[in-house]
């Protein structure tokens, strides 16, 4: 019995041939198949017991999920006709084809794991955890993976015998030329991914920049967008945002404040010394706050004035507001207790006319002596 009798493409092969081959076929791909299940269930296990580090494990696990059923079967097929006898331009084919079928897989892989590991690296240095994927994790993600297909691709084209040499070249300069024609818009794109490495700021931080105060909504690849305080969406280029200044008030463990008091020049001496103590115990029975110091800072003909330094230990604007209104209402009633007069002196203006000499005439009305003749001499 001929194999050319089933119209085969290549000849010279016997059946009994293409059946081992078609066994080894069978036969490698339940083995890999069921190695496979075998070690996602141990690493399950593992995760499960304790036994292993666990990021580790489930990344492992995760990747491993990314098999592609095609690459085994393709693998598997490979397997079996590498025990036949081919002539060497299909033994040459099948080289290719597995070098295309174990790189496919190979960058299957390690696109999942980057996409689980910078997930989970950008959510461990995360306030919150729970928290969508930032900025930080898409730009970087993205990069890695274009520059992981990209190398796939070239690698399966120089394997077909493509000379990559010349397109790369034509790349280069294709993307100097794209570069230059939308460089602005790379400016944006480069200020994101610089935003998203540096993390000056993350979505849902309460900033100040360019004259606007608000919470970042948005931080996309061109623009980030912050919901200001009075209501109004702002859309900011990336690239002018880091041209500015940048408060970060989320960022802001403490708070300082700084007050002054003023009270009128005549107070005593004996009754001005009681006041700095008297706001000091006003100031540490508040809560979350820091006493720093009370003095007397200047002494003028126009007022005595006190200052006061004390640190909020939370960051809250609204704490910080009801925290010093509560000082400073204290200290108006102490002020009132004690007698403090906080009104300013009174000024008493004296104006002193000169007296006018005897010799000097007053000044004539020519206008009156006018209208004078003018009805005499009717």
């Amino acid at each position: 019995m001929d194999i050319r009798q089933f119209g085969m493409p290549i000849a010279g092969i016997g059946p009994e041939n293409w059946i081992v081959a078609a066994i080894a076929c069978v036969v490698t791909f339940a083995a890999i198949h069921g190695a496979l299940m075998l070690l996602r269930r141990r690493m399950a296990r593992l995760v499960d017991s304790g036994q292993a580090d666990k990021p580790a494990a489930e990344l492992l696990g995760a990747t491993l999920a990314r098999t592609s059923n095609l690459a085994v079967v393709l693998i598997s097929v490979l397997v079996g006709l590498s025990l036949l006898d081919l002539p060497p331009p299909w033994h040459q084919r099948v080289q290719i084809l597995w070098f295309i079928v174990l790189g496919l897989q190979v960058t299957l892989y390690i696109d999942r794991a980057v996409s689980i590991g910078t997930r989970r690296y950008f959510r461990q240095h995360s306030a919150d955890e729970s928290a969508p994927d930032t900025v930080a994790n898409t730009l970087i993600g993205w990069a890695v993976k274009t520059v992981l297909w990209a190398i796939f691709a070239l690698a399966v084209l120089s394997n077909l015998g493509i000379n990559i040499t010349t397109f790369v070249a034509s790349l280069g300069i294709g993307g100097i030329a794209v570069a230059l024609a939308a460089q602005n818009i790379l400016g944006d794109l480069f200020a994101s991914l610089a935003i998203a490495i540096d993390k000056p700021f993350e979505v849902g931080d309460a900033i100040a920049v360019a004259g606007v105060s608000g919470s970042v909504e948005h931080v996309g690849l061109k623009t980030t967008r912050i919901r200001a305080d009075s209501g109004e969406q702002i859309v900011i280029s990336n690239a002018d945002l880091l041209k500015n200044v940048v408060r970060n008030y989320k960022r802001m463990s403490t708070r300082r404040v700084q007050l002054s008091f003023r009270i009128n020049p005549a107070t005593p001496a004996a009754l001005a010394a009681v006041i700095p103590a008297a706001i000091r115990e006003i100031v540490e029975a508040q809560d979350e706050v820091r006493f720093d110091r009370v003095h007397l800072k200047g002494l003028s003909p126009e007022a005595i004035e006190f200052e006061l330094v004390f640190f909020m230990l939370t960051s809250a604007y609204g704490t910080f507001m009801d925290t010093q209104q509560a000082v400073l209402l204290a200290v108006m009633e102490k002020f009132d207790q004690l007698g403090v007069d906080t009104g300013t002196p009174a000024h008493h203006v004296m104006l002193e006319r000169q007296p006018r000499a005897v010799d000097d005439a007053p000044p004539r009305n020519e206008l009156a002596e006018f209208k004078g003749r003018t009805h005499g001499s009717r």
